[in-house]
């Protein structure tokens, strides 16, 4: 049934208010949402023309934002400042404003050419967000004598109160926007900071061939795989590859391949459309699609089933594939970097990795050593995980002592760079003075060495072991504080360089250990 263009009803009024709602919910482009209210107040009253104007802070003006029954042309003449007009009235004001007669009215400016000769009216109510008028709605009336508009103005001011409302979220979700643009911006840059290869702790001859390897690769689209034992930082890498490549601005998607069951594998990898199988109730986008023009980061890669080897390899070979339950191909340009503690090539052997699979992933091997092969990295990282947790924990430890220092170095480290960091955060947790000593150091690494902290701490000793003991803690950390040089050692702690050597050979001490600042590493936190 059409509705005659008459002032609406109370059961009329209802409906347009109603389907405002709904044009204020259908969507999040603002200006649509604003013209819909506009063609519905056309639709249920009876207007010939409409205005939304709203406030512009940068440039102190009032304009247009969306109109009905006015020409674009015309809109860009209906700019005014506050107080000026009737509309800059409104909006100073905060008040509605009739116009009975709008050819009567010298208040009215016309700006637009467009009322010149009609008998129209005018109302024009203020748009407010938390009692701030920020705009105001206006419409055009057919005039009609002895008419006061009280009940329009009064349904224009509730429509003019739902227009702020989706303003105010507009604006809300425009800051939330601007604040996650320049929070992304932050976030990227830290991590592009953190993952710079000097970040990454290291000063033997193992760890610094990969800090070259990683310099030759990571500016080419060449696959990768990281291979090394659980803790040994495997991951870091991925990160200091892709973060020191060309997609470094892109993005770096990570799936670990042994968390998934093979029957949810594939749908975390790929996709899948709707209906797909049970449960599944909508399209899902997969991480290969997430990675496009990035890196994606196969951890765990020697857990796949061969299965999921077969449809990797293609996506792997020709970069497409296809969601599971769908068919049409999708291409995708990523780079993959794989990482695995497992044996490949035992893999091979007994039939759980596909050969063609295994030379297609083993383009760049990069070995990562385990910590027991790199002692002379242990105490770099201890420092560093020291400064890290000490200021995680507002706590001023500033040092490890010699005897724990010696129980570090001579732990075989099962866990690797993991456990070590773990033990030195439990360290710092259980320190309440300057320095860690052995017994804040876990049982386990206590009782590796002998079950007895007193071999290895000064601590309920003889006087000569103890005073060798102490000795030999001040040469060490001279060494630590001069970077492992022999001669600013000695003479920090007064003694000849020749006697410095005679003390560092007496006491099996090896300053090359010490030659690499690990101050330069603080920077990443």
């Amino acid at each position: 049934m059409e509705i005659k263009k008459i002032y609406p009803h109370h059961e009329t009024q209802i409906e347009l208010l109603h389907e405002i709602s709904k044009a204020m919910t259908q969507g999040l482009d603002l200006k649509k949402s604003m013209q819909s209210i506009l063609d519905l107040i056309e639709k249920y009253m009876d207007m010939k023309r409409g205005t939304i104007v709203l406030y512009d802070v940068e440039k102190d003006l009032l304009s247009i934002e969306v109109a009905h029954g006015i020409s674009p042309e015309d809109q860009r003449k209906g700019t005014y400042r506050i107080g000026e007009g009737i509309t800059g009235q409104v909006v100073q004001t905060g008040e509605a404003e009739i116009v009975p007669a709008i050819n009567k009215d010298p208040r009215f400016l016309n700006r637009m050419g467009i009322r010149s000769n009609e008998d129209v009216s005018f109302i024009c109510v203020p748009i407010k967000i938390s009692n701030r008028t920020i705009g105001a709605l206006s419409v055009d009336i057919k005039y009609r004598t002895e008419v006061f508009f009280k009940e329009e103005v009064r349904l224009l001011n509730i429509i003019a109160s739902q227009i702020g409302q989706i303003v105010h979220l507009h604006n809300l979700i425009e800051k939330s926007k601007e604040r996650l643009v320049v929070e992304n911006k932050q976030l990227r840059s830290e991590l592009h900071h953190r993952y710079q290869l000097d970040s990454l702790i290291g000063s033997g001859k193992k760890m610094n061939d990969i800090f070259e390897m990683i310099t030759q690769v990571a500016p080419t689209n060449t696959t990768v795989l990281i291979r090394g034992e659980t803790g040994t930082g495997k991951d870091l890498i991925a990160h200091a590859i892709h973060y020191n490549s060309n997609r470094a601005n892109r993005p770096f998607i990570k799936v670990n391949c042994a968390a998934f069951p093979e029957s949810l594998l594939e749908s975390e990898l790929f996709g899948h459309e709707k209906g797909a199988f049970t449960g599944a109730l909508t399209r899902k986008t997969g991480r290969f699609e997430w990675a496009h023009n990035g890196t994606l980061f196969l951890d765990e890669i020697g857990e796949l089933p061969q299965s999921i080897q077969i449809k990797l390899l293609r996506a792997l070979q020709f970069k497409e594939f296809e969601r599971l339950g769908g068919k049409d191909t999708i291409k995708v340009d990523v780079r993959i970097v794989a990482a695995t503690n497992k044996d490949l090539e035992e893999g091979l052997r007994n039939g759980s990795i596909r050969e063609d699979f295994y030379y297609r992933i083993n383009v760049i091997s990069i070995f990562v050593p385990p910590l027991r092969e790199r002692k002379s990295d242990i105490i770099q990282l201890a420092d560093y995980f020291l400064l890290k947790y000490s200021k995680d924990n507002a706590k001023s430890i500033n040092r490890i002592s010699t005897p724990a220092i010696d129980l570090l170095m001579s732990y075989h480290w099962p866990g690797n760079v993991r456990e070590l960091e773990n033990c030195i955060e439990r360290a710092v947790v259980m320190c309440n003075e300057s320095t860690i000593r052995v017994n804040h150091l876990p049982p386990s690494l206590q009782m590796a060495h002998g079950g007895s902290e007193s071999s290895i701490s000064s601590e309920h000793t003889f006087l000569p072991v103890a005073v060798e003991n102490l000795e030999r803690e001040i040469i060490i950390e001279a060494l630590k504080l001069h970077k492992g040089h022999q001669g600013n050692a000695a003479s920090y702690i007064g003694i000849t360089e020749r006697m410095m050597g005679y003390k560092i050979q007496k006491y099996s001490i090896e300053p090359k250990i010490y030659s690499a600042s690990v101050q330069k590493y603080t920077k990443t936190d």
